[in-house]
């Protein structure tokens, strides 16, 4: 498998993971655990994460909705 960019840092991700394991242990547990649920909003979830980052949020207080 390749390693893919991560788009919180220069760092690699491996394929179907947000992030890094790096950046997704500094997201904030309620985030995470958020980000990992399998439901309708999931994709929204997604997106707000994206934003965050395109916007240089600081992972620590990076939050998404419910």
């Amino acid at each position: 498998m390749h390693a893919v960019k991560c788009p919180g840092c220069s760092g690699t991700r491996a394929p179907r993971q947000y992030l890094c394991r790096a950046c997704w242990r500094t997201l904030p547990t309620t985030t995470r655990s958020r980000l990992m649920r399998r439901d309708p909003h999931a994709m929204i979830r997604l997106r707000q994460l994206h934003d965050a980052l395109a916007a240089r949020t600081p992972l620590a207080v990076i939050r998404v909705s419910r």
